[in-house]
């Protein structure tokens, strides 16, 4: 396994010790994280697939810009959105760092999901490469190059979309958190009971995604909707056949990062807890890392999912500043 000399390791910090309390300490906690931007405007991307759909981002700059740092884009996780805590929290230190950030709602999140009829998924890579088009593009914003950082679902779509088109579109590098590189699996733990609690909530605010599109829903549709009782039969019923794939197991098939890994040839951190209670660590564990030597992996023992609550702050933030920064 690629192993990046320098790297601290992650200590748990009282009183959020193990995976479910690393994992729900926001919640429990409460709160909005400030982003102390000098300057915070709107963005909007229009996507060129015929759908008519827009993208939105905040793109916020930092009172002491760093010369030659590239631009962050800010991706979230499964029904989260660019004011997702853990986003906020991420901006800000990016911006104390010197950097600008765009957090991008994908399609369908936060202020994007009245302009989309349709919504992202964990694949939805083609909607990336057409935002980093517009950044780069001779009217753009990130004249340093661009670099990427997502969450969850978010990560498993950056890992995809670096491997298939980050060196051709000069993505300077990537820092995935918590990815699920084996969607099937993921899928199949959150059936756990262990996970009824977060299966129900994560299926709850699934439902209210869909229910939200612009118009509505068809009677048969809210139907079927109603009918759903797992993630899973909700892909079958609705990712799956609304974007173009057999089944669920097709899409995950598909989709899973972990069969995009050996082909990123950019700089990317994957950054992971294996007692995430998500996410089960065996997959991170199946991955031969020697086929992958643009990737430097960091499997810590703890950290839950998408938490890193360490001594110093958030770990996983605090990492992916040093690595973009030392790019």
């Amino acid at each position: 396994m690629p192993v990046e000399i320098g790297v601290q390791p992650f200590r748990q910090r009282f009183p959020w010790i193990g995976g479910d309390l690393q994992t729900l300490r926001d919640v429990i906690v409460g709160g909005s994280e400030p982003v102390p931007a000098a300057h915070t405007e709107a963005q909007r991307f229009e996507m060129p697939d015929g759908t008519g759909d827009t993208l939105t981002g905040v793109l916020d700059r930092p009172a002491r810009p760093v010369d030659g740092l590239p631009l962050v884009v800010l991706i979230h996780g499964l029904t989260g959105s660019a004011e997702s805590t853990y986003v906020r929290r991420s901006a800000r230190s990016f911006l104390e760092a010197g950097f600008v950030t765009l957090r991008l709602n994908l399609r369908g999140a936060g202020t994007s999901r009245p302009l989309c009829r349709q919504q992202y998924h964990s694949g939805r890579s083609a909607d990336l490469a057409a935002v980093i088009d517009r950044l780069q593009g001779p009217d753009g914003i990130a004249a340093e190059g661009v670099t990427l950082v997502g969450w969850s679902l978010g990560a498993n779509m950056l890992l995809k979309a670096v491997a298939e088109f980050g060196a051709g579109k000069r993505v300077r590098g990537a820092v995935a958190i918590s990815a699920p590189i084996d969607l099937a699996a993921t899928a199949r733990h959150f059936t756990a009971r262990r996970n009824t609690v977060y299966h129900r909530h994560l299926l709850a605010a699934m439902r209210a995604e869909m229910a939200a599109v612009p118009g509505g829903l068809a009677q048969s549709d809210r139907a079927r909707l109603a009918a759903v009782r797992s993630v899973i039969a909700f892909d079958d019923a609705f990712t799956a056949p609304r974007n173009g794939f057999a089944d669920a197991a097709d899409y995950y098939a598909r989709n899973s990062a972990s069969g995009f890994l050996a082909r990123i040839a950019v700089p990317t951190r994957v950054i992971h807890a294996l007692d995430d209670p998500w996410i089960p660590p065996e997959m991170y564990r199946a991955v031969d890392w020697e086929r992958c030597p643009a990737v430097h992996a960091t499997l810590t023992r703890h950290g839950g999912h998408v938490g890193f609550h360490g001594q110093q702050g958030v770990w996983s933030d605090a990492e992916a500043v040093r690595f973009l920064a030392g790019l």
